[in-house]
């Protein structure tokens, strides 16, 4: 197996500077390593160095990347004669909310999807809950304000944040109803093939965590599970893992997880 990391965003055969400490451990682990320029991605071109070689699995872990990017990454693999682990179409089932929202929907706050170019305020209105959570079809806003909406007379101000801070709005809007959770009650765990795992060997792993395991088919993947006040444990956000942020993690935990199912031989 290879690990694919970002490179500099000027000098492409160097890593990120982000992704060092878990560059060096799998370097440790004697796992190949190469680097990706994301630049490139962005426009439609597929540069890696080292080359990969033919017949190896490469496992992705850096900075999110669109359908179009990670769509030129797998195919540049692929001409290559290797294999990206998640395909495309799986790295958009934990990626973007509506993919895997219809899967465990019982077990998330109920939300409501719409177009980019819908008259947002018309369907809040229409929908008339006491507040809502808004983000696109990846993340939220992690600026002051954030996503949460009390009023929808300051919507326009929330949809010029996401377009600035985002960059745009990634696929769509996704609405979703606010639950009364705990704070600072969200755990992550990492899903590799079909298991899962807590940021500490010790850490259960609730049963609503197994559950949604069993549910999503994705060699690699994450569930934030947050509680409710109500005792009830409930998911916040699936990612797929390899643009999953740590959180709460050390790269070595992900890094010894990772080794003992897809060994440096893999």
């Amino acid at each position: 197996m290879r690990f694919l990391f970002p490179s500099d965003a000027i000098k492409s055969k160097k890593p990120d500077s982000a992704f060092i400490d878990s560059i060096a451990i799998f370097q440790e682990m004697e796992y190949q390593i190469s680097f990706v320029s994301l630049e490139s991605l962005h426009q439609e071109k597929y540069q890696v160095f080292p080359a990969i070689s033919e017949n190896e699995i490469i496992l992705y872990r850096g900075w999110m990347m669109t359908h179009d990017e990670y769509t030129t990454l797998y195919n540049g693999i692929s001409f290559h004669g290797a294999t990206l682990l998640t395909n495309p179409e799986t790295y958009l089932r934990c990626h973007h909310l509506p993919n895997w929202y219809p899967l465990i929907s019982e077990f998330t706050p109920k939300t409501v999807f719409f177009p980019p170019d819908v008259d947002l305020k018309t369907e809040l209105d229409a929908l008339n809950w006491p507040s809502y959570f808004i983000k696109d079809y990846v993340k939220s806003l992690k600026t002051a304000s954030g996503s949460l909406l009390q009023s929808t007379d300051d919507l326009p101000q929330l949809v010029a944040d996401m377009i600035k801070f985002r960059q745009g709005i990634e696929g769509g809007f996704c609405v979703r109803e606010v639950e009364d959770f705990v704070p600072h009650s969200e755990t992550r765990y990492f899903v590799v093939q079909g298991r899962p795992y807590a940021h500490e060997p010790e850490h259960p792993i609730p049963k609503i965590v197994n559950q949604v395991a069993d549910r999503i088919n994705s060699p690699f993947f994450t569930i934030d599970v947050v509680q409710h006040r109500d005792g009830r444990d409930r998911v916040v956000e699936l990612g797929d893992g390899q643009v999953s942020d740590l959180v709460g993690w050390t790269p070595q935990r992900l890094a010894t997880i990772i080794a003992s199912i897809f060994p440096p031989t893999y």
